[in-house]
């Protein structure tokens, strides 16, 4: 059976955050305010803690959770690799509503699933979780709800979705004042990247950051795999051969016209080139808000991998 404090009366704040400490020190689930929705947390060092909290909310270690941290100190503990903007920008927005995707410190000991070797970093902007963040060290936290449904913005709704079986302790904080999930800036690549847009605007980020690309809108162009590129490159490449063949004489006489041109081929390649692009991480249409880009070898790796590092929230958008 849960427990449930209700952190706006002093007396049981004090005593719900020693609880919910001395819970996640044994590997346990809490469920704690912060300045987005309400997350369930626990120990981030603890294999077994996070293996239950992905249980618990139905996903896979596909989805890694992010991890909270009480301060910049913990914080740039966990990380390799700020890479030029990551200390200005956390000296910015943290406490805040932004998460970096770094490199991890290889050498820490734990498991949060297929994360890449990237770790997702934020210190919350909320004084109840701050406290117990700074009681325990950093903690594996992903929204408080079942994957899929929406993010708990009341406690009372996240004790709806995630029982109080699992739970050790539901820390109540009142309504979250913003419901707005937080920024997602992927830091690994030379140029900051928005995996996903929320509460800090990119016009923010770009005046901390300079260039920053935009988040890649989901749904508005169909992922296009790297054999279907070839396969495209390839016929049109047959076609501008044939095309060759057959037109050759009258290419003698025109001066050499393309070939390629004059049998509509151009349009082709145009379309497997620019599918090419897309397969490889361009951002060819960038976050609401106007913001553009031409290109992607600033943000994609050349290796093929995607942008998004593990670390990208479920379906619901509602890491916090």
């Amino acid at each position: 059976m849960s427990r449930i404090y209700d952190c706006a009366d002093e007396t049981a704040r004090k005593d719900g955050i020693a609880d919910a400490a001395s819970a996640v020190r044994r590997g346990e689930l809490v469920v704690l305010p912060t300045d987005t929705v309400y997350g369930i947390g626990t120990d981030a060092f603890s294999p077994a803690a996070v293996a239950n909290l992905l249980a618990t909310k139905g996903r896979g270690r596909d989805m890694p959770p992010p991890v909270l941290v009480g301060s910049m100190r913990a914080a740039t503990a966990l990380i390799e690799d700020l890479g030029n903007h990551g200390r200005d920008l956390m000296e910015e927005f943290w406490p805040g509503p932004l998460t970096l995707v770094c490199t991890a410190t290889p050498s820490l000991s734990w498991d949060l699933g297929d994360t890449k070797g990237t770790v997702a970093v934020r210190m919350p902007m909320d004084p109840v979780a701050l406290e117990l963040l700074k009681e325990v060290g950093p903690m594996a936290v992903s929204s408080a709800n079942k994957s899929g449904l929406p993010a708990a913005t009341r406690m009372e709704e996240a004790l709806e979705q995630l029982g109080d079986e699992d739970v050790a302790v539901y820390l109540d904080g009142g309504e979250a004042d913003s419901p707005v999930a937080s920024t997602i800036v992927d830091l690994t690549y030379a140029v900051p990247r928005v995996l996903r847009s929320g509460a800090i605007s990119i016009e923010q980020l770009r005046a901390v950051c300079g260039t920053v690309i935009g988040e890649l809108r989901q749904g508005r162009m169909k992922p296009v795999r790297e054999d279907e590129v070839a396969k495209a490159g390839e016929a049109a490449k047959a076609s501008r051969r044939a095309a060759s063949r057959s037109e050759a004489p009258a290419a003698a006489g025109t001066g050499g016209a393309d070939p390629a041109q004059a049998s509509g081929d151009g349009a082709s390649e145009g379309t497997a080139s620019g599918s090419g692009a897309a397969a490889a991480g361009a951002d060819t249409e960038a976050a609401p808000g106007g913001d553009r880009t031409t290109g992607g070898g600033t943000a994609a790796g050349q290796d093929g991998r995607t942008p998004e590092t593990g670390q990208l929230p479920d379906g619901d958008r509602s890491e916090n």
